[in-house]
């Protein structure tokens, strides 16, 4: 049929229709690399390389992780990556990781590539779909997930080690490939072909317990509110839930507010703007549950209540402020015009937690600024308590720390091997002597979890 054969509204609807399809599909392929991940945890001395030229520079609580990042824990760093699932990366000291790919595929599937250059990575995958897949490659090897995992990688000049703590991990590379289960691992000789050797177990790693109780602490927040089944992401939800909570609010509906905010807090008084390529000066918050917050939705200003945050626009990634209903007076903070990309600093920067006093102070007005994460009992008893007298001190968990005992350098052998996967290399010795102790879990906070998705993520025991 041809065009002179319709009538105009004919023609013209599908003249709409085609240019319809045609703005529709302008932002999803501009987005098809541009995921963008959460930099949730900061300890010690981490550097992050933002692929923007100048290298490596102080990493900040809450910072954009994009594709082509580069993350570096010194000798008393860790830190932790947030994905949109709720999956994490873990690194410990003197580890380096890229982000080689943070993209999305046509069908919604998230594809993440990690690089491991050195160190030692733990990744909890809670992959909710088989198009999402998380590659970890170390050396000349690679493994990819798709369904939920947990399992750590150790990388040095000589060896490489992969150990399963939960689920299914196959590893592929110049001597094959080798099916990994749960509580198995292989050590791999990089001076021999990457030949390997399968242990039906694995040594523990003093960093183990490290990794457990920051898995246990999401396990515990993640689900601990109904309102957060109403959030499409998993990033940042179990800070939601440990340092705020939701009220329904007449006229504005459900909206989010922090404990410790009184009526004078400003969400925008501590922070810092960072520069990335791709979106130019984005706001990083302070606060140790300020990403969600300051990526989705909006911050209003409640009349008897103060800042509150409506969540929402899921569908628009924030780089700045988004701001209603503000007092008077107020004036919202502006990306700042000075060259070079500099980052620049609002009020208190961006900090780690990790190493707060046993015995604090908690401010009516601080909205949770300094508190540990999940290292102070009964958060909400607090705020009442604090909003009534001003003030109010706490002891705060011991943080969880990772105790070494002699050792010899590399990797050793283990206890029991299975023979009939691939022949080659002999098993690595041990990092740890049979007599290194490892540290107990830090906290109340940290215990008896569920897991945050059916399958399993349960960190290992």
């Amino acid at each position: 049929m041809s065009i002179g054969s319709l009538g105009k509204t004919s023609v013209g609807t599908i003249l709409l229709a085609v240019v319809a399809a045609v703005l529709l599909s302008i932002p999803a392929m501009a987005d098809s690399q541009a995921r963008i991940v959460r930099l949730s945890d900061v300890q010690g001395d981490v550097q992050i390389d933002r692929n923007i030229g100048q290298g490596y520079q102080k990493a900040f609580l809450n910072m954009p992780i994009i594709e082509g990042a580069r993350l570096w824990a010194k000798d008393d760093g860790r830190a932790e990556i947030e994905f949109e699932d709720g999956s994490v990366l873990h690194i410990v000291p003197n580890t380096k990781v890229n982000f080689e790919q943070l993209s999305l595929q046509g069908s919604g599937g998230k594809v993440s590539t990690i690089n491991l250059e050195n160190g030692t990575l733990y990744l909890t995958c809670n992959a909710k779909s088989a198009d999402d897949k998380f590659t970890v490659n170390f050396a000349g090897e690679s493994t990819t997930v798709t369904q939920p995992a947990h399992f750590r990688v150790d990388l040095n000049d000589t060896a490489a080690e992969l150990a399963v703590f939960k689920g299914d991990v196959e590893v592929s590379g110049p001597s094959g490939s080798v099916q990994l289960s749960k509580n198995h691992s292989a050590s791999f000789d990089l001076l021999n072909d990457d030949k390997y050797s399968v242990a039906k177990n694995y040594e523990q790693d003093p960093y183990d317990q490290w990794d457990k109780a920051q898995n246990q602490y999401h396990d515990r927040y993640y689900s601990s509110n109904a309102n957060s089944g109403s959030i499409p992401y998993g990033y940042g939800v179990s800070d939601l839930n440990y340092y705020g909570n939701y009220t329904m609010v007449p006229g504005y509906g459900n909206m989010w507010q922090p404990y410790f905010a009184n009526m004078g807090w400003d969400p925008f008084s501590n922070g810092a703007w960072m520069w990335y390529p791709g979106s130019g000066y984005t706001w990083v918050s302070s606060y140790p549950w300020g990403w969600m917050p300051y990526r989705y939705g909006t911050w209003q200003f409640v009349p008897s209540y103060g800042w509150m945050w409506q969540p929402g626009g899921w569908n628009t990634w924030n780089s700045g402020l988004a701001v209603a209903n503000p007092p008077q007076r107020f004036i919202p903070p502006q990306p700042p015009n000075v060259p070079g990309h500099q980052t620049v600093v609002v009020g208190r920067p961006p900090v780690s937690t990790a190493n707060a006093p046993r015995r604090m102070t908690i401010t009516a007005g601080s909205a949770g600024l300094g508190v540990p994460r999940g290292g102070v009992n009964n958060l909400p008893k607090v705020a009442m308590r604090a909003g009534q007298e001003g003030s109010v001190n706490v002891h705060t968990a011991a943080p969880t720390r990772a105790v070494f005992a002699p050792f010899e350098s590399g990797f050793g052998a283990r206890p029991t091997t299975s023979t009939g996967v691939r022949t080659g290399a002999p098993t690595a010795p041990s990092r740890a002597t049979s007599g290194t102790h490892m540290p107990s879990s830090a906290g109340a906070h940290v215990g008896g979890a569920p897991s945050r998705s059916s399958g399993g993520t349960t960190p290992h025991k």
